[in-house]
């Protein structure tokens, strides 16, 4: 596996003053994110999948072990927040105190995979997205396989070629990294572009669904007062109007920006704006045309 390979290049890595460290670490991270540049096709397929599934009623499934299942923990975590997206599951090797604590033997249960896949009532509807570093990552494969022979949309995330998690899922996303400046911590260059490719399927997946009018959140939740401030800005920009209105349409609106944002573009009032917000499946720039259309 090249995510375990030892390159000459670090050779002698102990001895080196702490800023060539750091920057070799740093030159191993911009090639972590030309790895994801180059898997956008792949990338793109499996949004296409995701979006799908979801936009019928699934949920996005994450699976993984170690590093990689902490990655899709962060990024789980920031879809509700972020977009308002409250569907998305996290299945990790070892439960949940592997999110702060490694449990590395976990990652080799296959029976728990299975258990912990079917446990979550993972069906047809769903999409299930594997990560592992090594592509054969006991745990991440079986739920992976499991999940596709009950139907759901599979995308297996790895860093080494011709791996099994590559093979069993609908679409493989091989992210190119190579060896470690540490030989096999696959926490550096390899975590840094599970991380970016991670964001980039989740927000485009979200985007796509109605997640953003221009590149503005409209699904963000303002649960404080900060954030609240920072919907009214957003509201703001969309609408044109000044942050006092925004504040009021907000008000208005039950502090749901994308009815909020609709009622400052049509001038419709907030029942008939959730209507059309809802009947177009929370895309704000639809349920803005299907109002002005009806005049």
């Amino acid at each position: 596996m090249s995510t375990e390979g030892i390159d000459p290049a670090y050779a002698g890595l102990d001895t080196w003053e702490t800023e060539r460290i750091l920057r070799a670490i740093t030159a191993s991270n911009l090639r972590a994110v030309q790895a994801v540049e180059a898997a956008v096709p792949a990338l793109t397929r499996a949004a296409e999948g995701v979006e799908g599934r979801l936009a019928a009623g699934g949920r996005l499934v994450y699976v993984g072990a170690g590093t990689s299942g902490r990655l899709a923990v962060m990024d789980a975590a920031e879809l509700a927040p972020t977009f308002g997206y409250d569907d998305a599951v996290v299945l990790m090797a070892g439960g949940g105190d592997a999110q702060v604590r490694a449990k590395e033997g976990a990652e080799d249960d296959v029976d728990a995979a299975v258990a912990d896949l079917e446990g979550a009532g993972v069906g047809s509807r769903d999409a299930v997205v594997g990560i592992a570093a090594s592509g054969r990552t006991p745990y991440t494969v079986a739920a992976v396989e499991r999940a596709k022979e009950l139907g759901a949309f599979t995308v297996g995330i790895a860093n080494n070629h011709g791996s099994r998690l590559l093979a069993v899922a609908d679409v493989g996303v091989l992210l190119d990294t190579g060896p470690e400046v540490l030989a096999g911590s696959t926490r550096l260059a390899a975590g840094t572009a599970q991380k970016v490719a991670l964001n980039a399927l989740s927000t485009a997946v979200m985007v796509r669904l109605g997640g953003a009018y221009d590149n503005l959140m409209v699904g963000m939740r303002p649960l404080n007062a900060k954030l609240v401030e920072r919907a009214a800005g957003i509201v703001a920009k969309a609408t044109g109007r000044d942050v006092e209105a925004a504040r009021g349409l907000l008000a208005a609106s039950g502090r749901d920006m994308r009815v909020a944002i609709v009622m400052g573009l049509t001038g419709a009032e907030a029942e008939a704006a959730r209507a059309a917000v809802t009947a177009s499946g929370g895309r704000v720039r639809a349920a803005v045309a299907a109002l002005r259309e009806r005049g």
